[in-house]
């Protein structure tokens, strides 16, 4: 996610270069057909040209905020990824404390090595979670060691791995592990292993909620003729801009090439814009920081534990935040 107030030059060059190339050589081409070998068959009423400048203008901007919604819609999963991992931390740190009273349930008692083990193993195993979620949206499996690994026992951690759905996995091994603490260790009471369900659930609709942004492409019918349309307007656009611009004078026509470059590259950033919003998890520079959140729950939960040996916080690299 781009953070700079103000996008820098060199941002814009990179992603304007090649269509303000291509229209300048393009303008200056049509202007000198129409001026010095006088064939002035190219020029084209600008009412046509006009009425279509402004159906495109409608049809992108009908798309681009389509492609918003996408974007919007992946920032307010995680922001309830976040959420609930806060609330499965407390209720982790919180539920699974002392023997309490499990109808049926004989257990001895647990240490304090005991809970300090069961709490780490559960919180743990969320930060796994969340970065396992990163990963698997940003098909990067190869970083699974660097980003997962760390909080699994090894065994888990290798077992996890080979799963085409690891996150789905280690929600599975959360809620194996509640039923261990509630029906052999006599650590949950029966409301507090459904409390604990109920965030396993949300945890799964959120993963869910994001698989499906993932796994469903923007449809193709708005993306492409979006493009489409842009293109055919920008090379109308000097035919129509010509013989206005002559009106003003000789050598007047000369003008279209700096408007109409202008004029297409508005309309070829709009339409940009719109396609690099599509598919918030694509680990690019306007994305949803997935990272630098999964590192932010890292931090919160880790907190909670009473832990003071903590990562710093993602910064931005290049203005963007990861």
């Amino acid at each position: 996610m781009y953070v700079r107030n103000n996008l820098r030059l060199r941002v814009i060059w990179k992603f304007a270069w090649r269509s303000v190339i291509l229209y300048t050589v393009y303008s200056t081409v049509v202007c000198y057909l129409y001026g010095p070998l006088q064939l002035r068959s190219l020029d084209i009423p600008w009412q046509p040209v006009a009425t279509l400048g402004t159906a495109v203008a409608f049809y992108i901007g009908f798309k681009n905020n389509g492609s918003y919604d996408r974007f919007w819609e992946g920032r307010k999963l995680w922001g309830g990824i976040v959420n609930y991992s806060r609330s499965w931390a407390i209720q982790a740190l919180e539920y699974v404390t002392s023997v309490v009273d499990a109808p049926g349930v004989n257990a001895p008692g647990a240490s304090a090595e005991e809970l300090t083990h069961w709490h780490q193993r559960l919180v743990y195993r969320q930060v796994a979670w969340v970065n396992a979620v990163c990963l698997h949206l940003r098909r990067q499996p190869e970083l699974w060691d660097t980003a997962v690994a760390p909080y699994l026992d090894h065994d888990e951690s290798e077992r996890m791995r080979h799963y085409r759905n690891a996150p789905a996995q280690l929600l599975r091994q959360q809620a194996a592990d509640m039923r261990v603490l509630r029906e052999e260790r006599g650590l949950l009471n029966d409301f507090q292993h459904v409390t604990m369900v109920d965030t396993l659930r949300e945890l799964y609709n959120l993963q869910g909620g994001c698989e499906r942004i993932k796994n469903t492409p923007f449809p193709r019918q708005y993306a492409y003729f979006s493009y489409l349309f842009v293109q055919i307007f920008s090379f109308l656009l000097p035919l129509g801009l010509i013989g206005e611009f002559e009106k003003m004078g000789p050598s007047h026509f000369w003008l279209t090439v700096p408007f109409s470059v202008l004029v297409a590259w508005v309309f070829n950033t709009i339409e940009a814009v719109g396609h690099f919003s599509e598919n918030p998890f694509e680990n690019e520079m306007n994305d949803v920081p997935m990272t630098a959140i999964c590192r932010s729950i890292e931090i919160d939960l880790r907190e909670m534990m009473g832990e003071t040996k903590l990562p710093p916080p993602l910064k931005p690299v290049d203005d963007v935040l990861y």
